[in-house]
């Protein structure tokens, strides 16, 4: 990987519902809103620019004395895909403009994971790109909240989903307390890459039924018949902030590499 990727923009959707974690996007992490942690990172990054896409005036608040833009977007959009969508409109991005979507509740993102984005988007030739890591931990493999995937032996994601993929059936017939050691079993990383003109074209693509049945919005391109392209991640990648345990767990890490 080289060490100057592609000139690229960072945007942050962040919208304030949250079913498990209501508020998220403004909870407290080491007396700083969660969001902000994530715009750190973010700027870190070296981008050209860093949005936030939200659709309450407290989480821009929250922001605003950052060096970010602030994009206010509907809260009726059916994904944080489709709010950076309504950026790419409102910001005037050109179609050829990298745009790398880190989620809201990423306040330990890597800045190299930033990068493999980029780097995965633009040395490819799918629209969209992603990153995975493996999965070790039989607890995650089971947990609806760790989203897994397959791909292809070209890294083009097969398939994403809340429940355990692929299924070593022989294995997993005798007991289900440890991983099979020869399955590559791959935990997303939900950060995507794309060109603002996909964005733009995703945006008006109708939502589709693995996507609500998931609720996984990169569901709704494979359907529609795009490729994925799924990078590794090229170091540790800290699971996101979705629930009080999450965020205790943040907590934690924030309190033990300060010390």
């Amino acid at each position: 990987m080289s060490d100057r990727p592609a000139p690229f923009i960072v945007a942050i959707p962040a919208r304030y519902a949250s079913t498990r974690l209501p508020g998220k996007p403004l909870r407290l992490l080491a007396g700083r809103p969660l969001v902000a942690h994530v715009v750190s990172r973010a700027l870190e990054s070296g981008a050209a620019d860093v949005v936030v896409a939200t659709d309450d005036e407290r989480i821009a608040d929250a922001v605003r004395s950052l060096p970010v833009t602030v994009c206010m977007t509907d809260s009726a959009l059916a994904s944080g895909s489709d709010r950076i969508a309504a950026c790419a409109e409102q910001l005037a991005w050109s179609d050829e403009q990298v745009v790398v979507n880190v989620q809201g509740d990423e306040p330990f993102v890597p800045m190299q994971g930033i990068h493999a984005a980029v780097e995965t988007l633009t040395q490819g030739q799918a629209p969209v790109a992603t990153l995975a890591t493996p999965l070790r931990q039989v607890e995650e493999l089971f947990n609806p909240h760790c989203v897994k995937l397959v791909r292809g032996i070209d890294g083009r994601a097969l398939y994403f989903s809340r429940a355990p993929v692929p299924w070593p059936r022989d294995a997993f017939a005798s007991a289900r307390d440890a991983l099979p050691q020869d399955v590559p079993f791959l935990r997303h990383v939900g950060m995507y890459a794309y060109r603002a003109g996909f964005l733009r074209r995703y945006a008006r693509m109708q939502p589709t039924t693995l996507e609500r049945t998931e609720a996984l919005e990169q569901l709704r391109i494979l359907e529609h018949g795009h490729a994925i392209q799924v990078g590794m991640i090229p170091e540790p990648f800290p699971a996101g902030i979705d629930s009080e345990e999450d965020l205790l767990r943040a907590e934690r890490h924030v309190r033990e590499h300060a010390a």
